[in-house]
């Protein structure tokens, strides 16, 4: 049979759809795409045995109907120079061999038997359906994936919760050093429900979903999908009970200052040359309209301060933080100026912008550090 398919078209496809794939697989055939030709287009299946991504590509022409399999990074090693044009190919379901041929030349590939690929099992049936904005799952990942663990002893915090109202929608990531808490009250869900959504699909969503278009996100106890105009991607859903992240955020914080958020980060990356390299301890202190902040390593006997004017007329306070972490926070956060509240040296401080919009919410905390001194 043959098919006709534009070749940056396909590639692109390729490309997303490549991204749940895995260096090394418990089963050799997840090494391939599932190729699937019929109804006048290709779809692409790509999997990791948990992941499974799932796109399509229009045919300009087709003949017949076919499925197989291909090994990933040969098609897309062999695709990758090839221009804008029509890729023409031929495949013999006899001998498993697929030819491609392009203006200026031709290649051949093995292709394997897709009765062996395995299959993607449905969601239940008694699973639940958000429709909501890409812009706003795209948002939340932006603002959350960075506070969540790497590491596999606490599983439910190496991922996104997705904590849904009947007003709104909360999403939270915390790795138990710093927590991020974002409220988007534009989607009414009109349930109340909540999943873990895995680190490194959230991952790959930033990088494969459009903006401004509709997503669905259905969901059940053990599996998720998102389907997007040009994709569905199913997993698995990270298992467990995800902490109570409201109960760590302190509500009483009488010290409270407004900074310039470009001035800030500005400083930050100063003080951080010189803060151990170990802990990234800096000390912040508050006093008259002024932020000091003051970073140093004693080991190497490197010392440095930064002076910064801010919104700030209560008592003196000092307290400590990692220098990288705050940098994340305060590159993450949008607008213009910042807000920092603190209770005591002992309690976590909270970051927020000093202008939200009516329908969101944004929160982030970091833990303190122990000063020296």
């Amino acid at each position: 049979m043959k098919f006709v398919v534009s070749s940056t078209a396909l590639y692109s496809r390729l490309a997303a759809a490549s991204k749940v794939m895995t260096a090394k697989n418990s089963m050799p055939i997840l090494d391939c795409f599932l190729f699937d030709i019929k109804n006048g287009k290709v779809t692409i299946t790509a999997s990791d045995g948990e992941k499974y991504f799932i796109t399509a590509v229009p045919l300009i022409d087709s003949d017949n109907n076919a499925q197989f399999c291909i090994t990933a990074k040969t098609i897309m090693d062999s695709m990758k120079e090839i221009a804008e044009q029509p890729l023409t190919f031929e495949f013999n379901p006899d001998s498993h061999g697929l030819q491609g041929k392009h203006q200026t030349g031709v290649f051949s590939l093995m292709t394997f038997d897709a009765s062996t690929y395995p299959a993607q099992q449905p969601l239940k049936e008694e699973s639940t359906t958000l429709e909501l904005s890409s812009n706003i799952l795209l948002t939340a990942i932006n603002r959350c994936l960075f506070a969540t663990a790497n590491d596999e002893i606490r599983v439910v915090m190496t991922g996104i919760y997705v904590d849904v109202h009947e007003e709104d929608i909360t999403f939270a990531g915390t790795d138990g050093r710093k927590l991020v808490r974002y409220i988007n009250r534009e989607v009414k869900p009109g349930v109340v429900t909540n999943f873990i959504l895995p680190k490194k699909v959230a991952a790959i969503l930033k990088n494969v979903l459009v903006k401004d278009t509709q997503i669905s996100v259905t969901f059940d106890s053990e599996k998720g999908q998102i389907h997007a105009e040009d994709f569905d991607m199913y997993f698995r859903l990270v298992e467990g009970r995800y902490p109570n992240y409201n109960g760590v955020i302190p509500t009483n914080n009488p010290y409270v200052t407004t900074v310039d958020r470009a001035s800030l980060i500005s400083a930050l990356k100063r003080i951080s040359v010189f803060c151990n390299q170990s802990s990234g301890l800096m000390k912040l202190h508050l006093e008259n309209n002024q932020m000091r902040l003051t970073g140093e390593d004693n080991d190497f006997s490197t010392r440095a301060e930064e002076n910064l004017l801010c919104e700030y007329n209560n008592a003196p306070i000092s307290i400590g933080f990692s220098c990288i972490f705050m940098i994340e926070i305060a590159n993450i956060m949008e607008g213009e100026a910042l807000t920092i509240q603190l209770a005591d040296p002992s309690r976590p401080g909270v970051v927020i912008p000093a202008e939200q919009s009516e329908n969101e919410e944004t929160l982030m905390l970091l833990m303190p550090m122990m000063l020296n001194d």
